[in-house]
């Protein structure tokens, strides 16, 4: 299959390209690097890296950028940046993608475990990764041409815990290979509207 992979070069994007290669033919995406790239945040440059790429089998984007910032702090400016970026980011890789797809392809989204078990200073996570559940949901039931869709929910991973770490206490971190197979269970599998969740 030709696999698009939007955020090919995060911590995530790599272990999936990792999991994929061998089997699949991987376009790789970035904002700044790979073999196209592409601002999610703008629809325009959305269509264009689809017109250059032309048509493929199947989508995976494991991109987003949110606000993590403590409730008292929170302005509508910081919910805006999930808004815009993780949820219609990758809402508008599907509705433009739709279009440049092949029959029977299907997408992939990534959310997070913070839509089931919020943490401080996470609300914006919280709020972005059930929408984008939420969306994968009721998606599924009305793509056309026997299109997938589904979401891969990862928990904190091991390679980011020197960063993260101390938002995430109490929480079991995993490899970044182990979410890999959720991704390929997506691509290579047959559900669609499910929410994988690893961790």
């Amino acid at each position: 299959m030709k696999v698009l992979l939007i955020g090919a070069s995060g911590t995530i994007g790599r272990a999936i390209d990792y999991e994929l290669k061998d089997r699949h033919e991987i376009i790789r995406v970035g904002h700044s690097s790979g073999d196209y790239q592409v601002n999610i945040t703008d629809s325009q440059s959305i269509r264009a890296l689809f017109e250059k790429v032309g048509s493929f089998d199947a989508l995976v984007s494991a991109v987003g950028k949110l606000h993590f910032g403590a409730l008292a702090e929170m302005t509508e400016k910081e919910y805006a940046l999930g808004l815009k970026d993780k949820l219609m980011g990758q809402v508008n890789l599907l509705l433009i993608g739709r279009e440049f797809i092949s029959d029977g392809g299907s997408f992939t989204l990534t959310s997070g475990i913070l839509s089931d078990d919020p943490i401080r200073a996470g609300s914006s996570a919280s709020m972005v990764n059930a929408a984008v559940n939420g969306f994968v949901r009721g998606a599924a039931i009305e793509l056309p041409r026997g299109l997938r869709v589904n979401a891969v929910s990862p928990t904190v991973l091991v390679e980011s815990m020197g960063s993260y770490a101390p938002f995430f206490r109490g929480f079991k971190p995993v490899p970044a290979a182990e979410v890999a197979l959720a991704y390929a269970k997506s691509v290579e599998g047959a559900q669609t509207g499910q929410v994988y969740r690893v961790g």
